[in-house]
């Protein structure tokens, strides 16, 4: 059997197509086999670029049974790169069955950074990166959706969503009630593109903004949420500590859920029963 070849991770241009590396363009050129999201997608972009490598697709519907035919492909010797409609793969993209079983069996996996979404918004976003959390999209459905937000409400990193056009409306009223009116967020819409918009400020004022102008509510959109800021105050109550409360409060009686939420954070009990009389 031959030496296994390499399975490279391409990143490809989010709008604009002048972002692709010249690393991509050699590697997509070498390459006996491109593995993409959508063929016709990617063979707008190979036509532009100029390179004719055969193309086979690989996306969120292949079967295993199409996964083992591209491992075996790479163990006979047959490098393959793998690309998404746009950005890096496997960032809310195809891929990671792929990459994982080919790991799992020695295959090279050599990745070829470039363009993404979720950085290019935060590089832009004028919140804090020194610590962020990717979260991809957010679920469609209300109530799911505001659990997630439930989940991340105390969360002092910057908070990062994909969304859609058909529910940013919706998500970032959701956001609104989750999270509060005055916590403050930046919505990145069309990255690279002709019609990029940074719309930032309130929950408030961006939903303003975005209701007060429909092609606000175009395109592709990533939301950005300043991570929870803890109030100056020495009454204040740490949010993993706030967390527990408020989980016990759901099950329990209030004064039994403030002494079992005392004495699994190590905050006082009068401390917490006060919160949870004000914010009950």
């Amino acid at each position: 059997m031959s030496q296994p070849a390499t399975l490279y991770v391409v990143a490809t241009p989010i709008g604009n197509l002048s972002d692709i590396s010249l690393r991509a363009i050699e590697t997509l050129k070498s390459v006996d086999l491109i593995a993409a999201e959508d063929t016709r997608h990617s063979g707008r972009l190979l036509k532009h670029l100029d390179i004719s490598t055969p193309m086979q697709a690989y996306h969120d519907h292949s079967t295993q049974e199409q996964v083992d035919k591209l491992i075996v492909k790479l163990q006979q010797g047959i490098n393959i790169a793998l690309i998404s409609d746009a950005g890096t793969p496997l960032i809310s993209d195809p891929g990671y069955p792929l990459v994982s079983q080919a790991r799992q069996l020695g295959i090279r996996v050599e990745p070829i950074p470039g363009a993404c979404a979720v950085i290019a918004a935060l590089s832009a976003s004028g919140l804090s990166s020194f610590q962020f959390s990717f979260e991809g999209f957010l679920p469609a459905k209300t109530h799911a959706r505001q659990a997630i937000l439930e989940w991340r409400k105390y969360d002092e990193r910057t908070l990062i969503f994909y969304e859609s056009p058909h529910r940013i409306v919706a998500s970032l009223n959701d956001v609104r009630v989750v999270l509060g009116g005055d916590r403050p967020i930046v919505l990145a819409r069309e990255l690279t593109k002709t019609f990029e918009t940074f719309l930032s400020g309130s929950v408030d004022e961006v939903i303003e903004q975005v209701n007060a102008d429909s092609n606000q509510q175009r395109g592709e959109m990533v939301i950005l949420v300043q991570g929870y800021q803890k109030p100056i105050d020495e009454d204040t109550i740490p949010h993993d500590a706030l967390f527990t409360l408020q989980t016990l409060m759901d099950e329990l009686p209030l004064k039994q859920a403030c002494a079992l939420a005392a004495k699994i954070t190590g905050e006082k009990k009068n401390k917490l029963y006060k919160w949870a009389i004000e914010n009950k």
